[in-house]
């Protein structure tokens, strides 16, 4: 359970390592479906996320992360945020993300797995260079 009153205890959590470990006082991650804001006394649950703006207040304080689907999960005021990827939004790269949406719009996408595939890169671009406008 989070320590202080009034707080969440959050981890963030990718292949390759713990992003993010602490507690806020709020938390705002992008589902596949929308944005879910999270506070302390959230009721259980799960969500499938999205791409999009991940954002942990702690005493005022904002940090925006970019974080690349995966899931969500609330329990007891503790939040577990499992993604491919979980990156600070100063650190996203635009031109990279430019390239990708390009490259994946291009892309002769035949059969199922294929499209999938081009839809979720191009969905990924997208998302990265929102956020990177916004800065």
């Amino acid at each position: 359970m989070a320590e202080a009153i009034g707080t969440l205890s959050v981890s963030v959590v990718t292949p390759e390592e713990t992003v993010v470990q602490t507690t806020v006082d709020s938390l705002v991650v992008p589902l596949f479906d929308g944005e879910i804001g999270i506070l302390r006394g959230h009721a259980p649950m799960i969500g499938r996320l999205g791409f999009g703006e991940m954002r942990l207040t702690a005493q005022g304080v904002t940090t925006r992360y970019y974080v690349d689907g995966g899931f969500v999960q609330v329990a007891d005021n503790v939040v577990s945020v499992l993604t491919g990827r979980a990156a600070p939004l100063d650190k996203l790269d635009a031109e990279a993300a430019r390239t990708q949406l390009e490259g994946s719009l291009k892309q002769l996408a035949t059969g199922d797995d294929a499209i999938a595939l081009r839809d979720r890169l191009v969905s990924q671009a997208r998302a990265q260079l929102s956020l990177v406008r916004k800065l």
